[in-house]
């Protein structure tokens, strides 16, 4: 991937989120993925999301308790050597904003195998 490719992933993955096309986002990760989120945590109970049959479960719970979303894209960084794509954001869910960054590892086959979350101060 390169550093265009990565601008463009990024304002896809953020599109798909916008409308809540769940299924398109889960279309980027590997079916044995390893997601780990502090929401995933407060949402099901665990931090560790493991599979995309399981991250769908828990976005599918997790937008069943939103009611307005909006993610913003602020910048991202692409690491080549590591395949490793951190998409930075501001993420207005409820009237509450943060900022946002996702870390993503892809796979040799373009794939998400691993992705973690981090979040910043609440507004």
């Amino acid at each position: 991937m390169t550093r265009d490719k990565a601008a463009n992933f990024a304002e896809d993955w953020t599109a798909a989120w916008n409308r809540r096309d769940i299924e398109r986002v889960l279309s980027f990760f590997h079916d044995d993925v390893t997601f780990v989120s502090p929401t995933a945590l407060a949402v099901v109970g665990t931090a560790t999301i493991r599979g995309r049959a399981a991250l769908r479960a828990y976005w599918s719970q997790a937008m069943s308790r939103i009611g307005s979303l909006t993610f913003t894209l602020d910048r991202v960084v692409w690491d080549a050597g590591t395949r490793e794509l951190a998409i930075i954001y501001l993420s207005g869910i409820d009237g509450r904003t943060r900022r946002v960054s996702e870390n993503l590892v892809f796979d040799e086959n373009g794939l998400v195998s691993s992705a973690e979350v981090f979040h910043g101060i609440t507004g």
